[in-house]
């Protein structure tokens, strides 16, 4: 009843996507919790509704760590595709997909692909860390990336569990792309992809109030 009154006034509506992935010492929720976090932050302050993270995603190459499952993309585009459907028919013409994985990035082509089939709504896509969020985390440290410092906050750490203190040395990125699942985990070991495992808590605050400030920018002027 809250939703139906809301749509008397605004179709603007956010589905954070993520994944359920190993991610060394963090959370296997990370994707999901950042996406998650960052549309609540992000949309509160416009009164825009968030659904509930879509926690699967596009994962393959960690099948050799437990507690990482994959959809196939033909699985991730239909389900997202059938989402923004019944969103549609459900009265809401403004959808963003919030992404956390950077793997889910067919989810972009689908949200293009959607709005030009739709001549009265849009689907918006935005991945957490944007340009100007990357931007500031590159400002900061010029290392890290899947698993390192910058996914590291306080909501995404595992009780009890202590990081590294030194930096992980940076993965031949061409070996990881032409390994199997098991080679991989072979080759990436504690599932880092390199770089410092944390950084100081004022840097972490600096990289998420630019990724909600931009997620909010995008949701309240980003629409054609």
């Amino acid at each position: 009843m809250q939703l139906e009154a809301y749509l008397q006034r605004d179709d603007r509506i956010v589905l954070p996507i993520g994944s359920t992935e190993q991610h060394a010492y963090l959370s296997l929720a990370t994707d999901s919790i950042l996406a998650e976090r960052a549309a609540v932050e992000a949309a509160e302050a416009l009164g825009v509704p968030v659904l509930p993270v879509l926690p699967y995603g596009i994962t393959p190459r960690f099948g050799a760590y437990p507690g990482s499952p994959s959809l196939r993309p033909e699985t991730f585009v239909a389900v997202l595709g059938d989402l923004l459907d019944s969103l549609h028919g459900q009265g809401f013409r403004r959808i963003m997909l919030l992404n956390g994985h950077g793997g889910n990035a067919p989810a972009g082509l689908l949200a293009q692909e959607w709005s030009d089939a739709h001549a009265d709504a849009q689907a918006l896509y935005h991945e957490w860390f944007g340009p100007q969020t990357y931007a500031v985390i590159r400002d900061i440290e010029p290392h890290g990336q899947h698993a390192s410092w910058w996914e590291n906050f306080p909501w995404t750490r595992l009780e009890g569990v202590i990081v590294p203190d030194e930096a992980k040395p940076p993965l031949d990125d061409a070996a990881l792309q032409e390994s199997d699942p098991r080679a991989f985990r072979e080759l990436a070991g504690d599932g880092s992809f390199g770089g410092p495992y944390e950084r100081p808590q004022e840097d972490l605050d600096r990289v998420w109030q630019s990724a909600v400030a931009e997620a909010r920018d995008r949701l309240e002027h980003g629409w054609d």
